[in-house]
This record gives C-alpha cells, structure tokens and sequence, in this order.
C-alpha cells in the first residue's frame, strides 16, 4: 500500500556544517546523526526507501534545531540553507520526495515569518518546530506571528521534542542519567507544549491552524481520563492567590476537545497498541503515518518496516489504513 512518511529526518552535510561551524554548544546527538548513512548520504536513503514498494516521505532537518546552535542574527542564514538543500533533494527526486518540511529560525520570529513565506513559494508543504526554544515556553503570544502566518499560508505544523542530558528528571541533580531525558523526558516534552499551547487559547485564536504532534501525541492519549475527569475540577487545585497568574486561560468549552484539534503520527516504534490508543484519542482523521526514520537500530528500513506492519495489524478497513498510510497526508499537506 502507498505510505508517506511525514515524520521522517535527514541531515545535508552543507546544513551541518554551517550549524556547527562558530557555536560553543555540545552537539553529540547532531554528530550521531550525520554517522547514519541513510540520513546523509542520498543514495543511501534512497535505496532504503525503495525497499517498500509505494513509500514516500516529506522529510524534515534533525534536531536539534538551528536555534540551539547559534543566536538570532546568525540562525535565519542557516534554516535558509538547510531549507534550500531539502527543496534541492525534493525537486531532484519528486517521485520519493512529493514536498518537504521546512525549519525556522524560531529565536527570531520576524525572520521566522519571512522564511515561512519564502519556503510556501518553494514548495514547502510544513514547518517543524520544537517543544520549546531553548528552555522558553512556545505559547507566549511573542510566538504568535509564527502561528498566525502558518494558519494563514495553510502550511501544517509539525512539533518535535526537545531536550537532552541538561534536563534531568529531580531538581536537585544536573543531568539526566540512564538517557531518560529521551526515553520518558521527549514524551512528557510534548504532552506538556501541547497542554500549553491548549490553555493558551492557540485554536481560541487560530482556529483553522493545523499542528501533528510526534510519537503519536505524547502521553495525551493515554491521560483521556485524567483530561476528561480531572480538568471538570480545573482550579480547584490551586489556591485563590496564586489562580489569576497560574490558571487564567483562553480556552473556551471543554478541554478535551481542544486537544483533540491536535493531529499526531504513528511515530511509535513499531507498537500496535500506541497507535491504537492514538486512533481512540484523536480520531482515525487525525493520525498520519510516520516513522522517525532512520534512528532505528538498523539505520533507516526498521521503523517503516515495525510502523507499517503495526497499522496493518490493527481491526481496520482497508480504506482507513489508506486514510492513515497516506490519505490524511495527502489531505493536510495538499500533496
């Protein structure tokens, strides 16, 4: 069946080079990256992609993003670069590649806007942010022209976590330790931007904004309850001098149907039972195939091999796994 991965990573060696020529930061993960064949080198990539008959992607540059490396003079220069070598690759091979996902210079929100603009005239089909700039929340209203030009231009939004061994899990220590700052810390990275982004009244404000949220939303599936019973007492847990500055929202109506305006992928790692438990929480027209390849142990085929026979595996018809393989894709993203 046709699939097309809308949660998928590269990293053009031109792009990493200029992220990591004049920066002082630690880029472990960055250079792990680049050591994985099939995220570097084209023909590589290629030949893994067309092991799965029908398989197309709109990749995405690696996190960590532009921002974490350099400041906001320098940062706009780099996502244009790296933006120019996806669009490369995508017009060079439009039958594997139908579009790409550009970056942001999201430390600069007046560059950001511009660069949203220029890559819709490219051919950009979205834009991928992340969790958080930096440590900053991304649902201050400082942030709000990135989403008003998404909403307006009708380009989705894709949103990776962020985070690494500098967030550890208990206060008192320094750093993460037995790599939990990914296993369970990019989970709880994304359920929280996406809680934040809900009460900050982002759909209040941009209603017809559209935002997929990786790894099948998080942890927002399985806390259903928690969002539909819990929420019913919002405030209550919170002392009358502390409820204006801590619980004042935007939000109108019920929560719970504010946060099932968010879509997610099946970014799951192969786990059946993840994706299902998306379907249950969004809706079978808000989960699009994607894979996160090529950070499998194999280096590019494994997790779209695990993911597809994982969709395939689930009680649906045939004409919802189109839907979710490439349909809602092809819906979002205009392809």
């Amino acid at each position: 069946m046709k699939s097309i991965d809308v949660f998928c990573h590269i990293l053009p060696p031109e792009y990493y080079e200029a992220a990591t020529r004049n920066t002082t930061a630690q880029y472990h993960m960055f250079t792990r990256a680049l050591n994985v064949k099939s995220m570097s080198d084209l023909d590589t990539r290629l030949r893994v992609m067309e092991r799965f008959p029908g398989y197309q992607q709109l990749p995405c540059l690696v996190s960590p993003p532009v921002e974490y490396f350099v400041g906001p003079e320098e940062s706009p220069a780099i996502a244009a670069l790296g933006n120019d070598a996806m669009d490369k690759i995508a017009k060079a091979h439009p039958d594997h590649f139908p579009g790409f996902i550009a970056g942001i210079p999201f430390n600069n929100v007046k560059a950001s806007v511009e660069e949203i603009k220029r890559v819709k005239q490219m051919g950009a089909k979205g834009i991928q942010i992340f969790t958080h700039m930096n440590g900053e929340a991304i649902d201050t209203e400082e942030y709000w022209p990135i989403y008003e030009t998404c909403e307006a231009l009708d380009l989705p939004i894709i949103l990776h976590p962020a985070g690494g061994l500098k967030t550890p899990e208990f206060p008192v220590e320094t750093m993460s330790k037995y790599e939990l700052w990914w296993t369970i810390g990019w989970p709880y990275q994304t359920t929280t931007a996406i809680a934040r982004l809900v009460f900050s009244g982002i759909f209040e404000d941009f209603p017809n904004i559209k935002i997929i949220t990786h790894h099948v939303g998080g942890m927002i599936p399985m806390l259903a309850g928690r969002l539909e019973n819990g929420l019913k007492m919002y405030g209550t847990r919170t002392s009358e001098a502390l409820k204006e500055s801590l619980t004042k929202t935007k939000l109108k109506g019920d929560p719970v149907d504010s946060f099932k305006k968010f879509y997610a992928d099946s970014a799951s790692f192969g786990s059946a039972s993840a994706i299902q438990c998306g379907i249950d929480f969004f809706g079978k027209d808000h989960i699009l195939f994607a894979s996160d390849m090529p950070f499998d142990p194999e280096q590019g085929p494994g997790y779209i091999d695990r993911t597809l026979k994982a969709i395939d595996s689930l009680p649906l018809t045939v004409e919802e796994k189109a839907q979710i393989c490439y349909g809602n894709a092809e819906r979002l993203f205009h392809l």
